[in-house]
């Protein structure tokens, strides 16, 4: 463990790149399994809420992480603060963008320019959705589109209507999020699946179903509150449980290190989008691919037990 030890010290202060997770086809689209969510990047509130970011600080952190090998970036029209907007930062930090650079936005939740939460989108107005992302991005296709589901019973009048923008050019691939098994069995009798998006983490793990079913069926399965568990958009919580703990200082990382260490450990299948402003949280996030956790780690960080 001490080699283990030493090895992560050297190969956080050399940075390490997120091609150590590992990669993954979205699609006929490859990407690093570590990626990074774009949400945080506008504030330290998730949405209007908490003080806005700096915007030098989120453009270089957009920047550094592309240096790192992230080419998988998860974003939304809908992920704006009082003065930020993600895609907006995106666009002036990356465009150009690099020929190996896959954004992943979503579209369903709909908010007012004040920041309010309307219900949900209706099929007939996702396109408005999808063509405000083209033109925040400055891209003339999106890559991959995840219908966000909002309480739907059934999804499949929504995900039609994402067809056939796919079909007519302005969407590439299709993905969905925040589903049960019954919901991505919806969307596969309309269309491929890509990913499927949904809340899960050491301690949030309700998703264990379409985690298989994905596995199943070859789709990527990607998490988010991977780290905040159930925190969700308040973020990592001040204490972290005791098995965590041991497991951080065992290795000598961080808690969310191993967060995030556990969550590719679920499958090959199983990309990564932590969220941060914060450059040195980006380069701890990213070194997090390249922690490799023994079976009895992961048994303790699946049961809470202590280690033996």
């Amino acid at each position: 463990m001490a080699d283990q030890m030493e090895l992560m010290h050297e190969m956080t202060a050399n940075t390490v790149s997120a091609a150590a997770a590992g990669t993954w086809l979205l699609g006929d689209l490859q990407v690093n399994r570590m990626g990074l969510g774009a949400m945080r990047l506008t504030g330290s509130g998730a949405f209007h809420e908490g003080a806005p970011s700096d915007r030098a600080t989120a453009i270089a952190v957009l920047r550094r992480a592309v240096e790192l090998g992230v080419n998988h970036i998860d974003t939304a029209a809908f992920y704006f603060s009082r003065l930020r907007s993600a895609n907006e930062l995106i666009n002036s930090a990356l465009a150009p963008y690099a020929d190996d650079l896959v954004i992943v936005t979503k579209v369903g939740p709909a908010r007012d320019a004040d920041g309010g939460w309307d219900t949900s989108a209706r099929p007939d107005q996702l396109r408005g959705q999808v063509e405000e992302n083209l033109r925040q991005l400055g891209r003339d296709h999106l890559d991959v589109v995840n219908l966000r589901r909002m309480g739907q019973d059934d999804i499949s009048e929504h995900f039609g209507a994402l067809a056939e923008l796919r079909d007519a050019g302005l969407v590439r691939h299709l993905g969905v999020s925040a589903v049960g098994p019954e919901h991505l069995a919806q969307a596969l009798e309309i269309a491929p699946v890509v990913c499927v998006q949904n809340p899960y983490g050491i301690d949030a793990r309700e998703g264990d179903a379409v985690l298989q079913a994905c596995a199943e069926r070859g789709i990527a399965f990607v998490p988010f509150f991977s780290i905040a568990g159930q925190r969700r958009e308040s973020g990592a919580g001040p204490a972290e449980p005791d098995h965590v703990e041991s497991v951080a200082r065992a290795h000598g990382v961080s808690p969310a290190q191993v967060r995030l260490a556990w969550i590719l450990h679920q499958g090959a299948h199983v990309l990564a989008i932590p969220g941060t402003g914060n450059p040195d949280h980006l380069v701890d996030n990213v070194a997090a691919g390249a922690l490799r956790l023994t079976e009895e780690e992961l048994r303790l960080l699946d049961t809470g037990s202590g280690l033996r």
